[in-house]
């Protein structure tokens, strides 16, 4: 009886075939040509897999040549992908910013003032503005997260808001005298 020649690697026989026979070429082919650091092991069963995914565009006869072919490229671009990271890391990182010192004081002042105001408001207001104005969540859905109506949740980050400018003005005032008088 003649041999039946499959003209597809799918079928689990052929593919544990080919596996068997061409696994440990194919890894030390990797490993010979790119060398261990890009680890070979796991470009050879990557290649396989793709071979399984291919396995009805793929003949017995072109198995080799398929994976020999797909792991060598997954080894380049992986390359290509490490030059790219080692470039990236090798720029330097803008370290300097184009703010003077006494302005990036100033919003290290105003920021911590701004948190000495919102710890003053009542725990309802504090977090019904910080969910309103912070997180940008509409009222009604505060309302209902919450479990009050909205028009409490409107008041609340209303005199919230309130509070916060009151305070807040104060430092700005203080601020704004002690910029006119350097000038």
């Amino acid at each position: 009886m003649p041999k039946e020649i499959k003209d597809h690697t799918c079928e689990e026989e052929i593919f544990t075939r080919i596996y068997n026979k061409y696994s440990k070429n194919l890894h030390d082919f990797l490993y010979y040509k790119f060398g261990d650091y890009l680890d070979p092991n796991d470009k050879m069963q990557e290649a396989f897999i793709k071979l399984w995914e291919n396995c009805k565009k793929v003949a017995p006869s072109s198995a080799r040549a398929f994976l020999f072919k797909v792991a060598s490229n997954m080894m380049l671009n992986d390359i290509k992908h490490r030059k790219v990271v080692f470039r990236y890391n090798q720029q330097k990182s803008k370290e300097y910013t184009n703010e003077t010192p006494e302005f990036i004081m100033e919003g290290n002042q105003f920021h911590e003032k701004y948190q000495k105001a919102l710890n003053k408001l009542s725990e309802e207001q504090r977090i019904t503005f910080l969910l309103s104005k912070a997180d940008r969540k509409p009222h009604k859905d505060i309302a209902e997260l919450l479990g009050v109506n909205k028009r409490v949740v409107d008041s609340r980050v209303y005199n919230a808001s309130i509070k916060l400018k009151a305070e807040l003005e104060e430092f700005e005032k203080f601020y704004a005298k002690k910029r006119s008088k350097l000038l």
